[in-house]
């Protein structure tokens, strides 16, 4: 990476020609902001910042930092957990928050093409008036590039997948300059390699994202939210493996451990006793349908020695509990104002769910940690959250952490469900894909022969 360059005050000229001098930030304010994400990672300044506001501004500069080898690292609003908007070698930091518009809605096709800068819930309430809604949830209001970008998931993605199973079409700007577009608006395509998905995922290594046409689902006439407190971690884990094996289709199939639900129910009123909770979410066309559902859950709950269960259709207290789940990482915060915050994600084949929960809860036992676990249950993601203070405690939960991620590997998983591979996940990439990431380093290559784009994240230096 000694190749890089510093950008001189010509090419500072080239770039403010090229998005405008007010699109175009060196003041110290704007490089602090931009330096780090919510991750435990040190924050990197880059040189300078700037805002784009057109996909042909975005490859202009490209082609210009390709051509000098400044680096350029793509930002959308920096709420990644392992680095991955992180300008490691300074340069040019691509912000896209002037790039947020809706371009236009397909309600008929059920489709909706954006500039990667919108938020997600900004493009929810939007899509309300259709009665339509983009499903993946990451929970913050993370861009719609950025979520492509890592692939990002959230509560939904038992039922509606993760970011790559809800886009259709994008428009991405090469290193050298280029605007493609990969893939189309037709729900099936068998028309060559498909380029669309090499993109999503790639945390900006390969191209930036300046367009993209994704799938919509049609609001749900009724829904229900399920809170179920259970005895010990073992018994709510083997309800969600139950659940998932019933033939329902939740929505959302969340695991709470016991610290978290008191935190909840200390913070934000819900009502929560100190067990390890399981919170669901159904939606159905008919109410019948859901009240079926429900009463199935309810059994299975039951059988599973759940200690109160609660089921609510309404709207109120449905945005009450998932507010407080989404808020979560807030809570928790504001609950050790002393402490920093370490967050890893796995995910590994539902089956194995059960048996990476109990390991986790055994490496907190046996090495006196203090972790939180909250997670994506219906799809076999777990989050693990430290609370560390420099030195000791934090060796002590980056140690777990290892030592979780090499367990989820071996159950057959993998070392991110969600967060995406970044800094922090970059050293397991070989033993999670042995070959098949030197194919990955040569189309790499391809795309990006001088290596500017997004540089230190994915692969391990």
């Amino acid at each position: 990476m000694s190749s890089f360059n510093r950008i001189t005050a010509e090419q500072l000229t080239q770039i403010a020609a090229i998005v405008g001098d007010v699109n175009t930030s060196t003041t110290q304010a704007d490089i602090d902001l931009h330096a780090r994400d919510q991750s435990h990672h040190a924050a990197h300044p880059a040189e300078v910042v700037i805002f784009p506001t057109a996909a042909q501004q975005v490859a202009d500069v490209l082609k210009l930092a390709n051509e000098a080898r400044i680096p350029v690292t793509p930002w959308g609003v920096g709420t990644g957990l392992e680095g991955n908007s992180i300008p490691v070698y300074g340069g040019i930091l691509m912000s896209f928050e002037r790039m947020a518009r809706i371009v236009e809605v397909y309600a008929d096709d059920f489709q909706v093409t954006v500039q990667p800068g919108i938020g997600h819930r900004d493009l929810n309430a939007e899509l309300a008036r259709y009665g339509l809604f983009y499903p993946p949830d990451p929970g913050a209001n993370a861009t719609v590039g950025g979520m492509l970008a890592n692939n990002a998931a959230g509560i939904r993605t038992v039922k509606y997948g993760a970011s790559k199973d809800n886009i259709l079409r994008m428009q991405v700007a090469l290193a050298d300059g280029r605007l493609i577009h990969v893939g189309s608006r037709s729900v099936k395509q068998a028309a060559g390699y498909d380029l669309l998905h090499l993109f999503v995922g790639s945390e900006g290594t390969l191209g930036v994202i300046t367009e993209a046409t994704l799938k919509l689902m049609p609001v749900p006439a009724h829904v229900s939210a399920v809170v179920a407190a259970f005895p010990s971690v073992e018994s709510a884990v083997e309800t969600v493996v139950a659940v998932r094996g019933s033939g329902l289709d939740p929505a959302a199939l969340e695991l709470v451990d016991a610290a978290h639900a008191v935190m909840l129910s200390q913070s934000d009123g819900v009502e929560l006793s100190e067990h390890p909770h399981v919170f669901m979410e159904f939606h159905a066309a008919h109410e019948a349908t859901l009240n079926d559902g429900l009463e199935m859950v309810r059994e299975i709950c039951e059988e599973m020695g759940a200690v109160s269960f609660r089921a609510t259709t309404d709207t109120a207290e449905r945005k009450r509990l998932w507010h407080a789940r989404h808020h979560s990482y807030e809570i928790m915060v504001r609950s050790h104002p002393d402490k920093q915050f370490f967050i890893m994600d796995v995910a590994v084949p539902i089956s194995a769910y059960p048996e990476l929960i109990d390991y986790v809860e055994t490496i907190k036992a046996e090495r006196d940690i203090t972790a939180y676990l909250i997670g994506h249950a219906g799809d076999g993601n777990i989050h693990v959250e430290f609370p560390y203070t420099p030195g000791e405690t934090y060796d002590k939960a980056m140690a777990a952490n290892h030592d979780i991620v090499m367990k989820a590997l071996a159950l057959g998983g993998t070392a991110t469900g969600e967060h995406g591979v970044g800094i922090g996940k970059a050293k397991y990439m070989p033993i999670e894909h042995g070959d098949a990431l030197d194919v990955m380093r040569v189309i790499k290559q391809s795309l990006d022969p001088n290596g500017i784009l997004n540089p230190g994240k994915v692969f391990p230096e």
